[in-house]
């Protein structure tokens, strides 16, 4: 599955099917995405290649480890590296025909914003679950 930022300079490909998705509801993915929380999946780096763009990228990394990549031309945010584990961060909204994939997991539903209503299905965690889980259970086959 191929994926893209808002003015097409970077684009990146996702090998195999992807995993299921995340929604973060803390306050540093509301301000990065300007919504009530941020939609994406963890993929291993095996299964992740740059196709175009990579010198059009930027990055802002916060001193707690918060990392957003974003384009320099349209300020859409981009895959990263994961910390110190060999994962991409994917932002869903880049794939342009995201069918059939479902949200697994929601982080930090104690800090959403007050007007935000989050699904019921799928895991609910109050902050965030160590990292070996999260990405185990988005690459789960098993459904919650």
């Amino acid at each position: 599955m191929r994926g893209k930022c808002l003015c097409g300079l970077v684009e990146f490909e996702v090998l195999g099917s992807v995993p299921k998705l995340l929604q973060c509801h803390c306050s540093l993915c509301r301000k990065q995405g300007g919504s009530s929380s941020n939609t994406a999946t963890f993929v291993s780096a095996d299964n992740f290649r740059w196709l175009t763009g990579q010198e059009n990228i930027s990055s802002w990394v916060k001193e707690s480890g918060f990392r957003s990549d974003f384009c320099s031309t349209c300020g859409s945010p981009v895959p990263n590296s994961l910390r110190n584990t060999p994962n991409y961060w994917i932002p869903i909204g880049l794939f342009d025909n995201a069918k059939n994939l479902k949200v697994e997991v929601h982080l930090f539903v104690g800090s959403k914003a007050p007007w935000d209503v989050i699904a019921s299905q799928g895991t609910h965690y109050e902050t965030m679950p160590e990292l070996s889980e999260l990405i185990s259970l988005l690459h789960s086959s098993k459904n919650t």
